[in-house]
């Protein structure tokens, strides 16, 4: 370990070790969903499938997260369960992007996830606690979040990219060392379509938790979006020729998810992970479809949240990405 890593490491332990003495429980039970590297893992979508299955089996799911980049401060209400009601710059793209896609489930911004908690319960009991549905906190990005206790940490490894270079920041993509995959209760390997075990992955995994199960997931493109909310079918893209950009955690991975989906890329930009955009940006991206000659220009969902209120050109769509496990990681998920 270098110099540089071990300061992280120890910034990180002193973090940790204030953290879990003075974590805190919530009178409700709480599924967290994270990962052990910075961004790329298809947490979003993961949380958006959870909170969704939650609701399909009877459960009232409320979702806490950080708002990572959302300018808005303290315990505040991104949604109510019916459209986000702040924006991008306020709440963050993930933030808002899953108050869009949640129907009927709440979400809460807070940097302190207990207050959070304690914020959802005091402004919104009527509408998420009732008697006849079991409600549940769903913590987004929460694995290192150790100030609140938990009953199901549920760890995702992109398949990938699974442990970036096995380096501590600075000099890596590891958030902390990956013997921390042991306090994991669930390990799910996402970005694995084929639904083939990943041996040398399951084998890393294995020296680190021994007990825990391990599940596989997809992350399928589903449909077009535009910023206007028009949705188009996959197949609409057939014969057409597209530009791509993103800024988000693992570009390459939404590369080859255009690739596997068959889009004919006439180039691809890739920014910083959650890059606020200008509109200098966007004319560099419509320049650069337009000398391609690209009939379309292609984003996340994640990046069109932070295109908003900008001169968007009416050819940009983004391609929206559906989490998919089998019946039996939800199972386990919801075994409290």
């Amino acid at each position: 370990m270098t110099p540089p890593e071990f300061l992280y490491l120890l910034g990180l332990s002193v973090k940790k070790r204030y953290s879990l003495k003075h974590r805190k429980r919530l009178p409700y039970k709480v599924l967290s969903v994270g990962n052990l590297t910075f961004g790329g893992t298809g947490k979003t979508p993961a949380t958006i499938a959870l909170a969704r299955e939650a609701r399909n089996r009877g459960l009232k799911p409320c979702v806490l997260t950080r708002g990572y980049k959302g300018k808005a401060k303290g315990p505040c209400l991104v949604s109510r369960g019916e459209g986000p009601l702040l924006n991008e710059y306020q709440a963050g793209d993930e933030a808002v992007l899953m108050a869009e896609k949640l129907q009927g489930v709440p979400i809460i911004k807070g940097r302190n996830r207990y207050e959070a908690g304690i914020f959802a319960i005091q402004n919104l009991f009527s509408q998420i606690c009732d008697r006849n549905s079991e409600f549940v906190f769903i913590l987004d990005d929460g694995y290192q979040h150790w100030g609140l206790v938990r009953d199901k940490d549920v760890l995702l490894i992109d398949s990938t990219n699974p442990f970036g270079n096995g380096r501590l920041p600075p000099l890596g993509h590891l958030r902390e060392p990956a013997n921390s995959m042991k306090r994991a209760d669930i390990i799910v390997i996402t970005k694995n379509n084929q639904k083939s075990p990943a041996n040398s992955i399951v084998r890393e995994i294995r020296e680190y938790n021994k007990q825990s199960p391990i599940y596989f997931a997809g992350h399928k493109p589903s449909q077009f979006v535009t910023v206007k909310g028009d949705t188009f079918p996959l197949d609409w893209a057939n014969d057409k020729k597209f530009f791509a950009f993103c800024g988000i955690g693992n570009p390459q991975s939404f590369r080859g998810t255009l690739i596997s989906a068959g889009l004919g890329l006439t180039g691809f930009k890739p920014f910083r992970d959650h890059h606020r955009y200008g509109n200098a940006d966007i004319r560099t991206i419509t320049g650069s479809a337009r000398m391609g000659d690209a009939d379309w220009i292609v984003t996340t969902e994640k990046d069109i949240m932070r295109l908003k209120g900008l001169e968007l050109p009416e050819n940009l769509v983004a391609l929206a990405i559906e989490f998919e496990a089998d019946e039996e990681f939800y199972d386990e998920a919801f075994n409290f």
